[in-house]
């Protein structure tokens, strides 16, 4: 009976992700840097903000990310896994989710640095502000959800239908501008027409975009790769 435990307790732990240098998350990391360098001081100054607008390239570049990206795999993965019932989905969901309140983290953080010198105070109950609070406290319940539920199956079934009504959220953040009198500006990319931006400010923003997304891959599979070990670590604990 030992040398089966101890047999299952090897296939379990190298079946876990190996150690070492993630240079898809370094390079994530690098990219980042990079086009900030850019931002700084090789992209022009906003005639009107000054330069409280250089903001835009973390502000919003993470926003694309958390919402669209994070968000839309969290909701993807948590369909697919009521359908499938496919542990790596619940996983990929988790990830996600995760992944996704660093980068909204990041935009709740920003908003107000660029909102105080343009607005005059660091926040207001805006539309668009208040529901991505909301939205950022539905992904800490997400989260905790998932640390207070034991069981593995009931964990995944109740995780997918709250992160389902999460991504909700999403499409009202996106026309929140549209649907009601706000401060936040109007958008300057996601538009039906071109982006308003001057060219040299569009050359940094779609690579700035760019950086942010293979940051967010990388972020994703370290992630990932932890939840994977976690569980093997589990599965090794319960053969013993």
């Amino acid at each position: 009976m030992t040398t089966s435990g101890s047999s299952s307790a090897r296939v379990t732990t190298a079946s876990a992700p190996s150690q070492g240098v993630d240079w898809l998350l370094v390079s994530g990391f690098l990219a980042v840097a990079a086009f900030y360098v850019r931002a700084i001081f090789y992209t022009p100054i906003e005639a009107v903000q000054g330069p409280a607008q250089k903001i835009l390239y973390v502000h919003a570049t993470s926003a694309f990310v958390a919402l669209y990206l994070a968000f839309g795999l969290l909701g993807i993965a948590s369909a697919l896994y009521l359908w499938l019932k496919d542990e790596k989905l619940d996983l990929v969901a988790e990830s996600a989710a995760e992944v996704g309140l660093v980068f909204t983290s990041v935009v709740l953080v920003t908003g107000p640095l660029w909102g105080k010198p343009i607005w005059g105070a660091w926040w207001t109950w805006d539309a668009r502000l208040t529901l991505t609070l909301f939205l950022w406290f539905l992904i800490v319940g997400y989260l905790v959800l998932r640390g207070a539920v034991e069981d593995r199956g009931m964990r995944a079934r109740y995780s997918a239908v709250l992160g389902l009504l999460s991504i909700v959220l999403v499409p009202f953040i996106h026309l929140s501008v549209y649907l009601f009198r706000t401060m936040h500006p109007m958008p300057i990319v996601l538009k039906p027409s071109s982006p308003s931006m001057s060219p040299e400010m569009q050359w940094t923003f779609f690579p700035a975009f760019g950086a942010m997304a293979l940051l967010f891959v990388g972020l994703l599979r370290a992630r990932y790769r932890l939840g994977l070990l976690r569980d093997a670590v589990a599965a090794t604990e319960r053969e013993r």
